[in-house]
């Protein structure tokens, strides 16, 4: 691999300031501030158990709601995930993992496939972890997927504590991607000849 995939995007509407950058190929190190310290600590965790390097800068109407911040995180991150990834030359494509937290087991599935769709089946036992909703789940993958441009399948197997089972989402997908990414030969993953 002759440089690291790495990208900076920002997004600024009238409810967030968002800055995102990431470095596929980094040491797993963050440097995360969205305003919500819930989240910060699963950004942390996408960056550490991904080995991603990954900085999140976003200053958004959280006096009104913390949809619109996270959301936004997730449209900024897919974005600079999908600049980074550049043209898939060699990459894995597909992998899958089965991500435990003490009670809890997530099971996740990736395609970099430059097709859009997702599958999560999340029930979890609170409403609220801290200060994050856990209904953002759901916005936050959406939103990563569809500016991605990959396919995410994750199950919720098993877990009663809502903090692990959210963490355990997270982590799942971060070794999931982190295995998805990585460069195994010097050829396209692909029939078409392009992903």
């Amino acid at each position: 691999m002759s440089k690291e995939r790495r990208a900076v995007k920002k997004r600024e509407t009238y409810e967030t300031k968002i800055e995102v950058e990431i470095n596929l190929d980094g040491k797993g190190q963050g440097d995360i501030d969205s305003g919500l310290k819930f989240f910060d600590h699963m950004l942390a965790q996408l960056a550490k158990h991904g080995g991603f390097d990954l900085m999140v800068k976003a200053n958004g109407d959280l006096e009104i709601d913390e949809h619109h911040t996270v959301e936004d995180i997730g449209i900024t991150l897919g974005q600079a995930f999908n600049e980074a990834i550049g043209d898939k030359q060699g990459i894995a494509r597909f992998a899958d993992s089965h991500t435990p937290l003490d009670e809890t087991l997530v099971r996740t599935a990736v395609d970099i496939s430059g097709r859009t769709y997702l599958y999560a089946d999340f029930v979890f036992s609170r409403e609220m972890v801290g200060d994050f909703p856990s209904e953002l789940v759901w916005e936050f993958l959406k939103s990563f997927v569809n500016n991605a441009k990959i396919t995410l399948h994750m199950d919720l197997i098993r877990g009663t504590n809502c903090h692990h089972q959210i963490e355990a989402v997270f982590k799942s997908l971060a070794v999931t991607l982190k295995r998805a990414v990585e460069v195994v030969s010097d050829r396209m993953p692909s029939t078409k000849g392009k992903l």
